[in-house]
């Protein structure tokens, strides 16, 4: 309980984090009454879930997908929002982050306290519906799972749409992955982590170099993909009331229009779920609350995953929301550990 405690205080500022960018927009008033929470998880994520559904956040509709200025100044009031409180739980947990370059692409390196390097590596790619968030305004949910691993991580700052469409941001990850094979850390001693629209670029990314003929990771790590851009999931239609954060008419549908560009929802160059895992995939676990749109996106890809005899675990956690991870909650102690361990396990 001690450790659990320690765990708890030392996420405090980085939930803060994640609230202010939830707050950086006005609110707007909620469309419908709150759905009631269960009586199943922690009064920790009850306060949590009890705030997100009180800034209105998921009622924010989002600019046109070629709005360009529009969408740079949703991504900078979330930037601005985030930047002392990010440094502060990177402070509390002691990580060092250093800006670099790989294959032409800014990229952070994040190192946990402690860190001795044994060769293994985590490479992030970070969410934010694609079109909000950075490496660097994403660097304290990476650095809670490099320090849950015990890992050193490279997180990509790849360009956000609309500026750069599906083609560029993903030449982009895989130019900064050709990259570090390059400087001396193969394949298999990598690992990919993504949450949300990341999750779905980690998806793309290993069916990218398995099509090519290239090595694939160890390992990929995903935290509530968002790997169906159409929004068909049956948690899509059941869960939009319950959901305190995503709303896919609000923000979603026009982020998903910004990164895939004319091309259809449901090609597997943007909707990796519908890709095709028979002929290989690495080991995978995906992470994900019972209390979001998303979640149907993580059973099918699972789902998938099984139906293509590949090895892939799902790990759920009853009444938790999208991304729940970086919360000061047991549920998203848990979930860490769980991470860390799967992480350890598959790099060798």
């Amino acid at each position: 309980m001690q450790a659990l405690s320690s765990h708890m205080r030392r996420l405090h500022r980085f939930t803060a984090l994640l609230l202010l960018a939830l707050v950086a927009a006005p609110a707007q008033s909620v469309a419908n009454p709150p759905v009631p929470l269960p009586g199943t998880i922690s009064p920790q994520a009850k306060a949590v879930i009890e705030f997100l559904e009180g800034t209105g956040f998921k009622d924010i509709k989002g600019p046109a997908p070629d709005d360009l200025a529009g969408w740079k100044a949703l991504h900078d009031a979330q930037e601005t929002a985030l930047e002392a409180p990010n440094k502060a739980v990177l402070d509390q947990l002691g990580a060092s982050v250093t800006s670099g370059v790989i294959g032409g692409v800014p990229v952070l390196d994040i190192r946990p306290k402690g860190w001795r390097d044994d060769g293994r590596l985590v490479v992030y790619i970070h969410g934010g519906a694609f079109t909000l968030f950075s490496a660097r305004s994403m660097a304290g949910l990476g650095a809670l799972v490099a320090n849950a691993a015990g890992m050193r991580m490279i997180s990509i700052d790849y360009t956000n749409p609309p500026a750069a469409q599906w083609a560029a941001v993903q030449a982009q990850i895989g130019a900064v992955l050709k990259g570090i094979v390059a400087q001396g850390t193969p394949m298999h001693r990598i690992a990919l982590f993504g949450d949300s629209a990341g999750g779905n670029l980690v998806i793309r990314a290993v069916l990218n170099l398995r099509d090519a003929g290239d090595a694939m990771p160890a390992a990929v790590l995903l935290f509530s993909p968002w790997a169906d851009l159409g929004n068909s999931g049956d948690t899509a239609i059941t869960l939009p009331d319950a959901d305190p954060t995503l709303s896919y008419d609000g923000l979603l549908a026009n982020a998903a229009r910004a990164y895939a560009g004319t091309v259809d929802l449901k090609d597997p160059r943007v909707s990796p779920l519908y890709g095709d895992f028979a002929t290989g995939f690495p080991p995978t676990l995906i992470q994900d609350g019972t209390r979001t749109i998303l979640l149907s996106d993580s059973v099918r890809t699972y789902r998938a995953l099984k139906a293509a005899k590949q090895d892939a675990v799902i790990d759920l956690y009853e009444g938790m929301w999208h991304v729940f991870q970086g919360a000061p909650a047991p549920e998203a102690a848990e979930a860490l550990e769980s991470a860390g361990d799967f992480l350890r396990a598959r790099l060798k």
